[in-house]
């Protein structure tokens, strides 16, 4: 850390890391060091984009450079936990997008190194810090809509854009984990203590025709070691409703007092609260900070938000969520869903848990 507390930081992965980019050089918390990918016309072409032409095409030049304290991770998820050890190994700390792993059997190995080396680890995962969902849980956590009875959320987009990316139709993308770890996200935020889930997929003529080989369309339910249930859905192939009806994401809580719903990517959010009082708020003055790019294909105002969060975790000297065990248990629980789809049953979290050795690590 510089001397005014500042966060000095270097960003591997410029294609998602062009929304960190924007955050880094608007932030007056962050200093930009350095940027990397491999493909240095990518490279140079966010230079002349953000006038920032500090870049290298080698991990190990960030890796090995004595100014940087932390490294935004933003490369494919296979790769997340290599380039998580070498950071850490390096004594950096860590921003690492969502989903966090591809693969629980590097877990163990990932949490040992972080107590070895005392190192920070924060999982981007991006609409917890959108403006209607940060209000969403203030209210909840003040007791506007009494206890929490469910949580329903969903992640519905017409991502046919999506398959034109050639890794997108290999049969290792999976929609489970690049779209459903958003809504999911949000159960693990209200409801930790999953132990059980349910679920049914399928890959619609669309998704066939267009060449994916996994599921797009998928619903699941999920039951609490306290008895509460949550539901989450997600379609990725087909037209979705205009934005005044619905929205492509949205959290819905409904407690004992009150209920209230957060949208996603229109900056809306409604509650009818423990006094009967009706509200629909929106930031539409806010669009320009959550959305600095053409439409709304990079909304670099929640990474602002996550950034800055993350470097007054260190300044300030606590845990800035999601870190490494709390990534790991939302990881352990898309595994567990994904083991549903294919047995057509429901699966215990604990059982998948047991499975990679994690059981003195997660608590669940």
């Amino acid at each position: 850390m510089t001397k005014e507390g500042k966060l000095r930081l270097g960003i591997l992965g410029l294609g998602e890391g062009r929304s960190t980019m924007s955050a880094a050089l608007s932030s007056q918390k962050i200093e930009l060091v350095q940027i990397c990918d491999r493909n240095e016309e990518l490279c140079q072409k966010r230079g002349k984009e953000f006038d920032f032409f500090n870049y290298t095409t080698r991990y190990e030049d960030m890796l090995e450079n004595p100014e940087i304290d932390a490294i935004a991770i933003y490369t494919p998820d296979k790769l997340h936990a290599t380039h998580i050890k070498m950071a850490m190994e390096h004594g950096k700390h860590v921003v690492c997008t969502k989903p966090l792993l591809d693969d629980l059997r590097e877990a163990k190995d990932l949490i040992d190194l972080q107590k070895k080396t005392g190192k920070r680890l924060f999982v981007g995962q991006s609409s917890r810090f959108f403006e209607p969902m940060k209000r969403q849980y203030a209210d909840y956590k003040k007791g506007l809509i009494g206890d929490l009875i469910t949580v329903e959320a969903y992640y519905h987009a017409d991502h046919r854009w999506f398959l034109e990316k050639p890794w997108s139709l290999e049969p290792a993308f999976k929609w489970l984990y690049g779209g459903l770890s958003h809504p999911v996200d949000f159960i693990r935020w209200y409801l930790p203590d999953i132990e059980e889930v349910m679920g049914y997929g399928m890959l619609s003529s669309n998704g066939q025709k267009g060449g994916l080989k996994n599921s797009d369309t998928m619903h699941f339910i999920f039951k609490a070691k306290d008895g509460r249930v949550a539901r989450v859905s997600g379609a990725y192939t087909g037209p979705v409703q205009p934005a005044v009806r619905d929205s492509e994401m949205s959290c819905i809580l409904r407690g004992t007092e009150g209920c209230s719903q957060g949208d996603y990517m229109d900056l809306r959010y409604a509650i009818t609260d423990n006094m009967g009082e009706e509200q629909v708020v929106t930031w539409e003055h806010k669009s320009k900070h959550y959305f600095r790019f053409e439409g709304k294909s990079h909304h670099a105002g929640e990474y602002n938000n996550y950034l800055e969060y993350f470097v007054d975790s260190i300044n300030y000297d606590f845990v800035a969520y999601p870190d490494l065990i709390e990534g790991i248990g939302t990881i352990a629980l898309l595994k567990t869903m994904e083991k549903s789809l294919a047995s057509g049953r429901p699966e215990k979290v604990s059982e998948v848990i047991a499975e990679f050795g994690l059981e003195n690590y997660l608590k669940n």
